[in-house]
């Protein structure tokens, strides 16, 4: 029966630790992504695609991904199927709320020129957009 309640213990400590990270690591972003897009989006919220995708931001040329600093590797895959499935060019508006987030525009900005991909980045700072 003690050997039984050991690995249960483990794995109680484990989940509790694991939901506790996360919570504290949603927990450091200022606002929500949503909430930056209707701050800024000068168009379409959340428009929905055929394939049950939606789109941050739809605008005349732009469909536009808005993601935090550290997604930016998520923001490229979704910028290009949004550009693709839409016609219009792809965008990402890269949410930095903090001075540390400037590696993730590096990084961003550095796989779209070594790919040579077709993506237009703003940068969402405290002092607005860039």
């Amino acid at each position: 029966m003690m050997r039984l309640m050991f690995p249960a213990l483990y794995v109680a400590v484990f989940v509790f630790v694991f939901v506790a990270i996360n919570a504290i690591s949603s927990a450091k972003s200022l606002h929500t992504e949503r909430w930056y897009q209707e701050q800024h989006c000068q168009g379409i919220t959340e428009y929905r695609l055929p394939d049950r995708t939606r789109v941050d931001c739809l605008l005349e040329e732009y469909a536009v991904e808005y993601d935090f600093g550290r997604k930016w590797a998520e923001a490229i895959g979704q910028s290009l199927h949004y550009a693709r499935m839409t016609h219009r060019k792809a965008g990402i508006v890269l949410i930095m709320e903090s001075p540390k987030d400037a590696k993730y525009y590096r990084r961003v900005m550095d796989n779209i020129r070594f790919y040579d991909l077709p993506i237009t980045v703003w940068k969402l700072q405290q002092g607005g957009m860039e």
